[in-house]
């Protein structure tokens, strides 16, 4: 798997709702995508709601052979485009047979579920294992071929993984926000893919002053070695940088170039930002808004 992925969620209409403006112009953004080597794409029913896994059939269908699409089930949209976190077995069930039918496939590769382990203050009135149960179900019927979570504390992977192997687990983490290093530390020891949403910090790390360095250096972006630093943090980490501007999906493409050029040195000082010693998940970064 090529470890820079890509994000749908800005494939969406403004504020992630509806189509965009030219739809046609974001298919040929996925294309791009596939033909520079992307094999990892991350989206989510409640993108749009909808309407971005709908784009992603319409570019891609069918799939092309080693392209995995990792799905979000588990959260919708409230009339006002609130994000609500919904795990009841009825809704999850729901969703995944209606990304099937948007993204034009008859079993998805990988689907998460959305949980509130790493949203302070946030609960759900549905235990995990009912929700995670559907997705079992689902996997057992043929139509699921991997589980994993998003927005999981250490103690809901523990949990999950009483009930079924967890492929892949999405939390917030960048260069700034560090909240979910102890899942990633959990993923790291156990072969478990870790997808940082938010890599690049919802756009506070341009020119970030701890980056001009490496970056002048390398004749890259801030935002590559942003993305760069994530890679080499660690194995596990796959990252979806998320884009609609053709030239910001090449440069982000490229961002694995500059992860084997980064110095240990450059590594381990971006690396120290951040007491990670002290980072929580009831720390997130001011700017998450959405479910991702």
């Amino acid at each position: 798997m090529n470890r820079v992925g890509y994000g749908a969620m800005q494939l969406a209409g403004p504020n992630v709702w509806g189509l965009p403006e030219d739809p046609e112009s974001s298919c040929q953004v996925l294309r791009l995508a596939v033909e520079q080597g992307v094999t990892f794409f991350d989206t989510a029913n409640a993108y749009g709601p909808r309407t971005v896994n709908q784009l992603i059939g319409r570019a891609l269908r069918p799939l092309p052979e080693g392209v995995i699409i990792g799905n979000k089930v588990g959260a919708e949209r409230g009339s006002d485009g609130s994000w609500i976190v919904d795990g009841h077995p009825d809704t999850v069930r729901r969703q995944v047979h209606e990304a099937l039918a948007d993204l034009g496939t008859e079993a998805s590769e990988l689907t998460y579920l959305r949980l509130v382990g790493d949203t302070p203050g946030a609960h759900s009135d549905v235990p995990m294992e009912e929700s995670l149960g559907v997705l079992v179900e689902l996997r057992e019927q043929g139509l699921i071929r991997r589980i994993g979570l998003s927005g999981a504390s250490p103690q809901m992977l523990a949990r999950a993984q009483q009930m079924t192997p967890i492929a892949a687990v999405q939390n917030r983490f960048n260069l700034l926000d560090r909240s979910g290093v102890q899942v990633l530390a959990d993923c790291e020891a156990q072969g478990i893919l870790f997808v940082p949403y938010f890599p690049l910090a919802s756009g506070r790390l341009s020119g970030h002053h701890a980056l001009t360095g490496p970056a002048k250096r390398l004749g890259a972006t801030s935002a590559q070695v942003a993305l760069a630093w994530l890679l080499r943090r660690s194995p596990s980490t796959v990252v979806i940088p998320g884009t609609n501007n053709p030239d910001h999906l090449r440069s982000n493409v490229a961002a694995s170039g500059v992860a084997e050029n980064l110095t240990d040195v450059e590594v381990a000082r971006l690396t120290g930002l951040v007491d990670e010693s002290k980072a929580s998940l009831d720390q997130p970064t001011p700017a998450a808004q959405s479910d991702r």
